[in-house]
């Protein structure tokens, strides 16, 4: 009779559980938690992340001598011309981990939605963005296999070499754009151009142009079809079109964080930078610089009062000299007017066009004019138009473009006629053919270099693809023409020039027989010296 009881007693408890399991799953289910993301979540997400990351304060605008530190330790790079493994994978992490990763992602749910077309291109436009900015970096790097973990499950990604990735971004960028449609679906959320088809057109091609341009000492054919391609097609020449990243307290510009946290007396203007505007009579020099005269500490960097005082004025500005360590800064900027030590160079203007709160500037009419400009003199017929009028469109652009950091860096009406009025003499003047290589080239490619101010990664590839450290410049008396060759003189540095940064310390220990590859395939060095396939 007990075990009777017992078998009955089981039975009840095994028919309560079962009751009790009905319906368990759903009363877990969320009634308030999202179940699906709409695509134009991730894809927003990847765009944000295209605005280059802190890192590219330490190598990217060191390496173009724009601004620099005297700082070792954490800050050590561009300044010094050595390895910091905790800044060179800044790009490798910023643009794998998010503008990669989510624009794959964003591809992945919109590639067979017909309704969502339009932002299934747009996506594939970031993601070679991204790519352009990673195999600009470094070289080799994982494309074809690139954020294929979670799709694919492939965690170690082979390396690709710099040629077939330029193929693979020109032949991805061609299909995207064409693939635009105008009476598709709109996408008012896109952060960038609002769903605008006319200026994701622009956008695109204005990428396939940077491209071709990029190939042009590496392969002059294929660079001449590609931009004329892009040409055709219609590249960004008005400032309207511009592909900006508009910064806010949600989303701050890295750049500018660094600027303005624990680092904000750390970093400079840097001498050749600095000279060459004030040689020129720039008016872009006060609406980007400020110095703080006799200051002698951070705290000192006062607009007013305190033991240092603002200046704007261009002739008060006064970059840091390159390779400068802590100790020669304090030597060298005791010399300034006014006093001081390191801490009385020139700054960016981080109250201007370095706040948290500044736009990024990706794609520009200012770039794509000088570009254009520079295929003409090239002789790529394709292209219509004068090198001296996209010469000047290309610097009014630029000028133009200084209000978007605020009325305190617009330059004036009249300071922009001037300026380009005397540029386009000295442009005027420099020789053609035989002379390219010291003549209107390394005119319109100084211009590249103050109107990609700030955008480090777009800066330093055009810099290295000219080989900019072997030109010079004029100023815009032609007689007195003005040497620009920059050198960094620090003693310790293991290399004369920063033509690539190492890949991630991760990647040897973790991709070992992939990453082992790439280095072999780039002459056996994973180091700054090697350079590019495309380089000069």
């Amino acid at each position: 009779m007990k075990k009777i009881y017992h078998i009955i007693l089981l039975s009840l408890s095994m028919v309560i559980a079962s009751s009790c399991d009905d319906g368990f799953d759903e009363l877990n289910k969320s009634k308030t938690g999202a179940t699906a993301v709409d695509p134009i979540t991730t894809f927003n997400s990847a765009v944000i992340f295209c605005s280059p990351p802190a890192s590219t304060t330490v190598y990217e605008l060191g390496a173009v001598q724009q601004i620099i530190t005297s700082n070792s330790g954490i800050n050590l790079g561009a300044n010094y011309n050595q390895v910091n493994i905790n800044m060179t994978p800044g790009n490798w992490t910023n643009t794998f981990q998010n503008v990669i990763k989510y624009s794959a992602d964003a591809i992945a749910q919109t590639i067979e939605d017909p309704a969502r077309q339009n932002l299934y291109n747009m996506s594939r436009i970031i993601q070679q963005y991204g790519f352009m900015v990673l195999s600009d970096t470094y070289g080799d790097i994982p494309y074809t296999e690139a954020a294929k973990g979670y799709t694919d499950q492939v965690f170690l990604p082979i390396y690709d070499t710099q040629q077939a990735i330029y193929d693979g971004i020109i032949s991805e960028l061609t299909a995207a754009v064409g693939a635009l449609d105008p009476a598709g679906k709109v996408e008012p959320s896109d952060v960038l151009y609002r769903g605008d088809i006319a200026k994701w057109k622009k956008f695109g091609n204005s990428l396939l142009l940077r491209a071709g341009m990029r190939l042009i000492n590496a392969n002059a054919t294929k660079a001449a079809s590609v931009v004329a391609a892009a040409f055709a097609g219609g590249v960004i020449l008005d400032n309207a079109d511009n592909a900006v990243i508009r910064h806010d307290a949600n989303f701050i510009n890295g750049v500018g964080n660094t600027f303005n946290g624990t680092e904000a007396a750390n970093f400079y203007l840097a001498k050749p930078f600095v000279d060459a505007l004030k040689a020129n009579n720039d008016p872009r020099l006060p609406a980007l610089a400020v110095r703080y005269v006799g200051a002698n500490s951070g705290p000192a960097q006062v607009y007013s009062g305190g033991t240092a005082n603002a200046t704007f004025l261009a002739a008060n500005q006064y970059g840091m000299p390159m390779g400068s360590t802590d100790a020669t800064a304090d030597v060298s900027g005791a010399t300034l007017p006014g006093g001081g030590n390191r801490y009385a160079f020139s700054q960016a203007d981080r109250t201007r066009v370095v706040s948290r709160s500044s736009p990024m500037y990706l794609a520009t009419a200012s770039m794509n004019n000088l570009l254009l400009a520079e295929a003409v003199e090239r002789g790529i017929a394709a292209v219509s138009g004068t090198s001296t009028a996209y010469f000047a469109a290309g610097i009014t652009a630029h000028m133009t473009q200084m209000a978007g950091y605020g009325a305190a860096s617009a330059v004036a009406a009249g300071d922009i006629v001037t300026y380009v009025a005397a540029r386009t003499v000295a442009f005027s003047a420099a020789p053609t053919g035989a002379g390219l290589a010291d003549s209107r080239v390394n005119e319109i490619n100084y211009e590249y270099w103050i109107a990609s101010f700030l955008n480090g990664n777009e800066c330093w590839a055009n810099f290295r693809r000219v080989g900019m450290e072997q030109r010079s410049y004029r100023t815009p008396n032609p007689a007195a023409a003005t040497p620009l060759f920059l050198t960094n003189p620090y003693s310790g540095k293991v290399v004369d020039w920063i033509n690539r940064l190492t890949y991630p310390p991760s990647e040897s220990l973790v991709n070992t027989e992939n990453y082992s590859a790439a280095v072999q395939a780039m002459g056996g060095k994973d180091e700054l010296g090697v350079k590019l396939y495309w380089a000069q």
